[in-house]
């Protein structure tokens, strides 16, 4: 649906049904499918027919969602996952092995800090954490000879940092090793970061895309821009004797990295979506691009409210003109950032948690980017798995509170938080 808006792709791309079948995609609640012959099937296998034979592989329903979320973030393919962590595992552990090494900004989500500094490292995976608004040229000496990719969040959470990048895709295009990023906070209805110059998009679905906090699910978009067959990525490049000798870069063309996620990395790990959870996640995304915009209008209301009330010690927003990066947001995401604040109550932590504990509308809940207002502690509770040290490079401080704010009347949220501060 290239010619049509982002909106109308929202509501009807990725299904279109035929001449008396459902209109609202359904449900493929099964493993498997027949076939009435097994050269049918061995050509499954083969890739050398279209269809659907075993739902870890492929199903219906999930094939109708990876094609409109691709069709959303401008990729070729996408693939989705049982969860945001595994479409983070798998995108990069389709690039690297034992002895390879990894570049990522230390402004993430605490959950990937561990993955990459803790599990991916007894895997044999390195990495390095830098700043990534430090200028290209300090960027560049963390790039190593064995280096495999950059990553980064387009809005970090929940420090709020926003990626400049094409900055970063000039990194890691200037060493010949792709960009990934993950556009969960954004959205491809605030940004679309291949536009950019980034080869990979990752989502956690659970978040905005999902919308209703239902359905756990990830997703990994292939923009099919990056020349895998340089050399540096020779699971991509070389036989895969697992998989009848195939050269994904020869055989598979454009798609040859997200051909190896499905084929190679879902058929051994196993972190497939449900068909209902994908069932589910398609009623969030018919209505994203509606709430994305209150989401964006009410955060930026909220925002505006604390700015100016004395028992706030700081508000980090990008869509507040005062924010260090409100001009990256202007450029990358003019239509709006995300629903997520965070600030600091004066009294520090003590003042936060007793700030949090007398909200009435707004939620406790590890969650975050759903319809309803949520309100969390990173430092004690998301990110609590990091060091005193690590929590400043990310930039979480003890009377950070991190506000999701969903698609309420804005009025009744600020009236909220005006009663929660008047207990401080």
């Amino acid at each position: 649906m290239s010619n049509y808006h982002i909106d109308t792709k929202c509501v009807q791309s990725g299904y279109k049904p035929g001449n008396g079948e459902a209109r609202v995609l359904p449900i493929y609640q099964s493993t498997t499918f027949k076939y009435d012959s097994a050269e049918h099937v061995g050509k499954l296998f083969d890739l050398q027919a279209e269809g659907f034979f075993y739902t870890r592989l492929a199903n219906p329903t999930v094939d109708c969602v990876e094609k409109k979320i691709a069709d959303l973030e401008g990729g070729i393919a996408a693939m989705c996952t049982s969860s945001g962590q595994s479409a983070l595992l798998t995108a990069v552990l389709n690039l690297c092995g034992e002895g390879d090494h990894i570049v990522s900004s230390i402004a993430i989500y605490g959950g990937t800090i561990n993955l990459f500094n803790v599990t991916l490292k007894r895997m044999g995976i390195d990495c390095t954490f830098v700043d990534i608004d430090a200028p290209l040229e300090e960027l560049q000496k963390a790039i190593r000879e064995n280096t495999k990719l950059v990553f980064a969040e387009t809005i970090a959470n929940p420090a709020l940092v926003v990626a400049d990048l094409e900055k970063l895709a000039k990194l890691a295009h200037d060493n010949d090793i792709p960009l990934i990023i993950d556009n969960t906070f954004a959205t491809p209805i605030n940004c679309r970061p291949i536009e950019y110059g980034a080869d990979i998009v990752v989502h956690s679905t659970s978040k905005y895309m999902d919308g209703h906090a239902v359905a756990l699910g990830g997703a990994i978009v292939d923009s099919g821009n990056f020349n895998w067959d340089n050399g540096k990525f020779p699971g991509l490049s070389t036989p895969d004797e697992s998989y009848h000798g195939m050269v994904y870069t020869r055989d598979c063309g454009r798609a040859a990295y997200i051909t190896k996620a499905r084929v190679q990395l879902m058929r051994d790990m196993g972190m497939a979506p449900s068909p209902t959870n994908a069932f589910l996640l398609n009623l969030g995304l018919e209505t994203l691009h509606l709430r994305m915009e209150r989401h964006c209008s009410n955060a930026l209301a909220i925002a505006r409210y604390l700015e100016q009330n004395d028992k706030i010690s700081w508000v980090n927003y990008p869509g507040l003109e005062s924010n260090k990066y409100y001009g990256l947001a202007q450029k990358y995401l003019p239509k709006g950032t995300c629903g997520v604040i965070s600030f600091g109550i004066k009294g520090g932590r003590e003042a936060a948690v007793r700030f949090i504990d007398s909200l009435k509308l707004c939620a406790l809940v590890v969650h975050v980017a759903d319809a309803r207002t949520s309100v969390l502690h990173p430092a004690s509770t998301t990110h609590r798995q990091l060091t005193d040290q690590q929590l400043v490079d990310c930039g979480i401080t003890p009377d950070m509170v991190r506000m999701s704010v969903g698609i309420e009347n804005e009025d009744d949220l600020i009236k909220d938080i005006e009663q929660a501060l008047a207990n401080i």
